[in-house]
């Protein structure tokens, strides 16, 4: 059985007070919930993570990396390292979310680094990926997902995809309101599920967790994961509420 995971992205919201304010929440109501294949993740802005980190320790709650710079260090002022991340004990890492793509040039070739520098130091990744409106209208929304996945991933080793997280998010459902129907998502999953068992194995593509997101909320992530290919949301706005984010827990 494929882990199902619920990761939220807090993005470049809350302060150090608000960020423990909402951790604490979190962690107090998943306590009497029994979590079965199922992984939560939170990924604060950098400057919070020690304090999140000292709040989930030793709950169920894992705490994530937003982004990281593909060099191991150097002169690169305001950038983050990824051996920064794991002196903190953080084992995960989001790369390729379409804000970065869009607001700071992040490309194929950048993600091909970043991805490997992440892998090389143990991190999981959570690669984010997915089309603009005007590739779903169209009808070009299978090939530029294909392009994406297979320019940064598909020269991975299958030791290496167990480390490897997939996140499809339509960048015109992303903090719009809109959201891919269920329909729309399963037969992205799906394809994206076939095109892994294509390049490498039925059994590798099988054992992928691959994550929707965009405009994710408690009234349609049910309808959302109830789909065989759906595993779980990478969730931006709705993991700002902690009651909001744990409803999205309870929808498996």
């Amino acid at each position: 059985m494929r882990t199902k995971i619920v990761a939220g992205n807090w993005k470049m919201n809350k302060n150090v007070q608000e960020s423990i304010k909402l951790a604490d929440e979190i962690v107090s109501e998943l306590k009497d919930l029994t979590l079965e294949h199922t992984r939560v993740l939170v990924a604060p802005p950098f400057v919070n993570i020690s304090e999140v980190v000292k709040i989930t320790e030793a709950t169920p709650v894992e705490v994530a990396a937003q982004n990281m710079h593909q060099a191991s260090s150097g002169a690169y002022t305001g950038e983050i390292a990824a051996e920064m991340l794991t002196s903190l004990g953080l084992q995960t890492v989001i790369l390729g979310h379409s804000e970065r793509r869009e607001y700071f040039g992040e490309n194929d070739a950048v993600l091909t680094e970043k991805v490997s520098t992440a892998l090389d130091h143990k991190l999981e990744v959570i690669f984010c990926f997915g089309e603009v409106l005007a590739d779903r209208k169209s009808g070009k929304h299978f090939e530029v997902v294909a392009a994406q996945l297979r320019n940064v991933l598909f020269e991975l080793s299958p030791d290496q995809w167990s480390s490897v997280v997939l996140a499809y998010e339509p960048v015109w459902a992303i903090g719009t309101g809109e959201t891919a129907s269920p329909e729309q998502a399963q037969e992205m999953h799906a394809f994206i599920r076939r095109m892994i068992a294509d390049h490498y194995t039925q059994e590798l593509a099988d054992g992928v967790s691959i994550l929707y997101g965009g405009s994710v909320k408690p009234s349609n992530a049910q309808e959302l994961f109830a789909n065989p290919d759906v595993d779980g949301g990478l969730i931006g706005g709705a993991s700002l509420q902690a009651t909001d984010f744990v409803a999205l827990v309870r929808s498996f």
